[in-house]
């Protein structure tokens, strides 16, 4: 049975129907975003969280085209870029946005200047065809980290992207390994908590839970054979850039002798540096609340950077749908694309 985040994203006749993962295990309540705004928004507001933001704007974008098929060829494509442009706003650190909104409107334009119906079919083929290439590449993902990890490998983990890591769980059961996870909370959404530990449980796998601040004592303690994130952005220079916090267990890591392997479709090629890559920062506020409930004084304000930046010389190896690189060796990957 699949976990209950493998399908939090789907499309209906007149909206894109959303899981919301700020209430998520305790609530099961579906946000329904009747146009392109209202999936944006969602995004923006945490509504959808790992890799949801990525399907949402895949079907965004199917609302977007029908909401256009009354406008003329250019004029509706000329919606569907902006639709498409305040997706990939709605949160800009992780690049698969971007990535979502390119597959719908390269199938529109392979379509020819379209109107009506047909621009709606066209949008629909692009989402369709890039929920199917995501979890293809998730199975491929899943394996490539799997042949790298012991049969018992015990695995901390930081805010993982739950399609990969569903997929990492379900290729090591194939190759009849048995994996443990230690899951941080994940300050402030507990997406840790809430939905890493809750999909490896329903996953059936042995799970613990440890907040924010003991990742360095169970490395130290020899609790731990691998650290394993995804990563919201591999730039073409080796950083990983990822859910905030994934910095100082990279350091830990490093400093005990853990190897730190990052997970990601693809390095990104327009990101070359970490300079590169714009790192969203959400409002203090939310620092200063656990689900909706303030765990700080009034006289205290917050700070949230919702990411931080890995550099190389903390990464063991970037495993991608192609395969392992080493940090260095990350722009192997295009060079695969451009051999015959």
């Amino acid at each position: 049975m699949e976990p209950t985040l493998a399908r939090s994203v789907r499309l209906d006749d007149d909206a894109v129907v959303i899981l919301d993962r700020r209430r998520f295990p305790f609530e099961r309540v579906w946000v329904r975003c009747a146009d392109v705004e209202a999936v944006a928004v969602a995004i923006e507001d945490m509504v959808t969280q790992s890799s949801g933001p990525y399907f949402a704007a895949l079907y965004g974008l199917v609302l977007a085209a029908r909401d256009a098929r009354a406008l003329p060829p250019a004029e509706a494509r000329a919606a569907l870029g902006r639709a498409g442009d305040r997706l990939v706003a709605s949160r800009s650190t992780n690049n698969a946005l971007r990535q979502a909104v390119a597959i719908v409107l390269a199938e529109v334009d392979a379509a020819g200047p379209v109107a009506g119906e047909e621009l709606a079919a066209a949008a629909l083929r692009g989402a369709l065809d890039g929920d199917a290439r995501y979890r293809a590449a998730s199975r491929a993902l899943g394996e490539h980290t799997v042949a790298l990890l012991p049969d018992d490998a015990r695995v901390l983990t930081h805010c993982w992207a739950d399609t990969y890591l569903m997929e990492t769980v379900a290729a090591a059961d194939r190759l009849g390994k048995r994996l443990s996870f230690l899951c941080t909370e994940t300050r402030p959404y507990l997406q840790g908590a809430r939905l890493t530990a809750e999909t490896l449980a329903e996953l059936g796998v042995d799970t613990t839970l440890i907040t924010d601040g003991m990742g360095a004592s169970v490395l130290s303690a020899g609790l731990v054979d691998v650290l394993l994130t995804a990563a919201d952005r591999v730039t073409m220079d080796g950083h990983v850039v990822n859910k905030v916090g994934t910095l100082g267990l990279a350091v830990a890591a490093h400093a005990f002798g853990v190897p730190f392997l990052a997970q990601v479709r693809a390095p990104d090629p327009a990101a070359p540096t970490a300079a590169d890559v714009p790192i969203e920062h959400r409002p203090g506020d939310e620092v200063l609340h656990t689900l909706g409930t303030r765990t700080a004084s009034a006289k205290v304000r917050g700070h949230y950077p919702a990411f931080d930046v890995t550099p190389p010389r903390y990464v063991t190896t970037i495993v991608t749908d192609r395969g392992p690189f080493t940090p260095d060796a990350v722009a192997e990957y295009h060079r695969k694309e451009e051999e015959p």
